[in-house]
């Protein structure tokens, strides 16, 4: 089983990796290999049965951390189906999810937008009713999707008040990051206090071996009590054997090797060891991959995370260049 923690100050349980949906709950993700992984096969039922297959798997394993968005097609409404079904007891997991993209593919593997960005105060209003709609008092965890500089939603007293009315509900309060300037929004969302009292619990970031530069400031927001998520681990899919870096691989390879496993675990035992790091999210759209993920939990690696690191405009810059599949 898996190492079990709490989530920053909230209390919440959570195992040391967490199942991510974004890769289960949509045709089309920018996950290198996501059509193979579905198999081609796009139909809402067999897409809910496939999704809840690595439910169970990742919940005998000892996964107790789920995490959705709205923007993930049909994930919320398959986790939410799935919670139905299993009813996991009282306080055995936590499950969160995000507001802040609305998602407009219709249900379409190529589309000219996937999803639409809003911050604003009746796109949350709107989202957290249909969240809870499904999740009811199964979500634990409610975030700002992507939050950026850029978007504004950090200086919206109206967005900031109404998230610290959701919090005054029992309901925790988060938000993720993207690009490059993902340590100046978190540097920011520190200072953010409604009443005196800080607003975020919990702050979701991109950490991996290609893109470490958060690294500091989410040892600074876990000193703080936040709780720490890491997401794109596996640098949606370059951080296993469908790199097309050889250099890249090789060293991937060669770690996996001595270790005597896959190169994937290796990627997230690196995010694993950091020490700030309560969860960390695999986004496993298979049992086999999952599987391959868990192994992370009892590896350790000796990759320094500089060794493969780009600068965080390459790396955003090649992350925007994925297709969608």
């Amino acid at each position: 089983m898996l190492a079990m923690t709490t989530l920053g100050s909230t209390n919440r349980p959570v195992s040391a990796i967490g199942l991510g949906l974004a890769a289960l709950g949509r045709p089309g993700y920018i996950n290198l290999g996501h059509a193979t992984d579905l198999g081609h096969d796009y139909d809402p039922d067999a897409m809910q049965r496939h999704a809840h297959a690595v439910l169970d798997a990742a919940w005998s394993l000892g996964v107790r951390y789920f995490d959705a968005a709205r923007s993930y097609g049909r994930g919320e409404e398959f986790l939410a189906d799935w919670l139905r079904l299993r009813q996991p007891p009282e306080g055995t997991c936590t499950v969160g999810s995000k507001w802040g993209y609305t998602y407009t593919a219709g249900w379409q593997v190529q589309a000219t937008h996937h999803e639409v960005k809003d911050h604003t105060l009746p796109v949350l209003r709107r989202q957290f009713a249909e969240s809870r709609s499904l999740l009811g008092t199964n979500l634990h965890l409610y975030q700002i999707h992507s939050a950026t500089l850029a978007s504004g939603v950090l200086t919206r007293p109206d967005v900031l008040r109404e998230l610290a009315a959701i919090q005054a509900q029992g309901i925790a309060i988060g938000l993720s990051l993207t690009g490059p300037e993902q340590s100046e929004t978190l540097a920011r969302a520190l200072e953010v206090r409604i009443d005196d009292r800080p607003l975020f619990d919990v702050v979701q970031a991109t950490w991996n071996l290609l893109e470490p530069s958060v690294g500091p400031r989410l040892a600074e927001a876990k000193q703080h009590g936040l709780g720490v998520i890491v997401k794109e681990a596996l640098a949606n899919g370059r951080l296993t054997d469908r790199n097309p870096n050889t250099d890249q691989l090789r060293v991937l390879t060669d770690e996996a090797k001595r270790l005597n496993a896959s190169i994937d675990a290796v990627a997230l035992a690196t995010v694993l060891a950091q020490p700030w790091v309560d969860v960390v999210l695999s986004g496993a759209a298979t049992v086999e991959q999952l599987r391959s993920n868990l192994q992370a939990a009892t590896i350790q690696n000796r990759i320094d995370p500089a060794t493969l690191a780009e600068t965080p405009s390459l790396y955003w810059s090649r992350r925007g260049e994925l297709a969608w599949n």
